[in-house]
């Protein structure tokens, strides 16, 4: 044996012998477990906030949205295999078809895919999926792998006396992007399955696992989002169609109508919606434009925040300090916990020389989101 590769088969070994092997709670397949049942749920816990900044914030204009996908999650979650987890459910402010999980049950759904559904049924296919996800370890298994490449990769032979238990932490690195991790084949094959198994067992008709997945494979161009982390395909669509006919005896619950009621408002908003995204895409090629199309935003519904950041930014490129100041006024008097309000006013701040005001809302900026912008800001005044 070569000298040069004892220090990482040391490693490696005592790893092994470190961290036992355990039962998956899903599938029932023996596997190592480098990251405790603790760390998972701290992971998810400490990160999962940030995400969602990361991911366009909380939709608020209606919290009867929030809490109704709480209900459908919780009832979802209480007849999973790890139902002690600290299941949390949140819709996110952004158009896309996506919905995620962090370990420890960390679960978001955007209002773009909510707005796709059709009934309550395929709402609760979705968030059983990603509960399986948190349920089966699926993230926690994608950073110890990670762990396992640090290990492989970052010069061992000096690690001989040091606490192995210390490279767990280094999965808090991967933490920030788990919730756009791309799932392994055999890993959305379990979601599928054990997440209709779920719905089943809380009394849905798992169909809208079915239609669920023919409408993503129908629509891969608005799906985008959703297929980053969630593959779709025809294959997925005849396994569960087979699940269903395996599992399920009698139809069980729908919720079209609940569904139609819950989202009235959600629909209610989307034309300002569209509007609004139409603008953040004309945004640098034709700022006029992008602000006339936050204000029609704005006048269909004043209270959302986002439109009103749209006109800051778009009053900004064209040079009208005082409207964009203005307007991250209004945004930020609407949403106060969106980090990127603060980050940005701050930066307007700091441009016309107003220190102390850039100060406090870079500072504050940070506390929602540390971001290596702000940082790089604060450090300049």
């Amino acid at each position: 044996m070569k000298p040069s590769r004892r220090p990482l088969i040391f490693v490696l070994l005592l790893l092994v012998i470190t961290y036992s092997c355990v039962t998956n709670p899903v599938t029932g397949r023996t596997e190592l477990q480098l990251i405790s049942e603790q760390q998972e749920i701290a992971i998810g816990t400490r990160n999962f906030p940030f995400q969602q900044q990361i991911q366009g914030g909380v939709y608020t204009l209606d919290p009867g949205v929030n809490a109704y996908i709480n209900q459908v999650g919780q009832t979802l979650a209480r007849v999973s295999d790890r139902p002690h987890l600290p299941y949390e459910f949140v819709v996110l402010n952004d158009s896309s078809w996506n919905a995620w999980a962090m370990p420890g049950g960390k679960i978001a759904i955007n209002r773009g895919l909510l707005l796709a559904l059709r009934n309550e049924s395929e709402l609760a296919a979705v968030l059983a999926h990603e509960i399986v996800h948190a349920a089966a370890r699926h993230s926690a298994q994608q950073m110890e792998r990670g762990v396992w490449m640090q290990a492989g990769v970052s010069g061992l032979s000096g690690l001989a006396g040091s606490d192995y238990r210390n490279l767990v932490e280094t999965a808090g690195i991967i933490g920030l992007n788990l919730g756009m991790l791309r799932y392994s084949r055999a890993a959305e094959v379990e979601a599928d399955y054990f997440g209709m198994l779920y719905m089943i067992r809380s009394g849905y008709d798992a169909v809208g696992a079915v239609t669920l997945q023919e409408m993503f494979a129908e629509n891969r161009v608005s799906a985008g989002g959703w297929l980053t982390s969630h593959p779709a395909s025809v294959e997925r669509v005849r396994r569960n169609r087979e699940t269903l006919e395996r599992n399920q005896g009698e139809a069980g619950y729908l919720g079209e109508a609940e569904f139609r009621v819950q989202m009235r408002n959600l629909r209610q908003q989307a034309p300002a919606y569209e509007l609004y995204d139409q603008g953040v895409e004309a945004l640098n090629e034709d700022p006029a434009k992008a602000l006339r199309l936050s204000m029609e935003a704005r006048r269909m519904e004043p209270r959302e925040a986002v439109f009103y950041g749209l006109s800051a930014q778009a009053h900004q490129r064209m040079n009208n300090p005082r409207a964009a100041l203005k307007a991250w006024d209004q945004a930020i008097e609407r949403n106060p916990e969106w980090f990127l309000f603060w980050l940005e006013r701050g930066r307007l701040h700091a441009a016309e020389g107003r220190r102390d005001a850039a100060r406090r809302d870079l500072e504050r900026s940070m506390t929602l989101l540390p971001t290596e912008t702000a940082r790089d800001a604060l450090a300049a005044l």
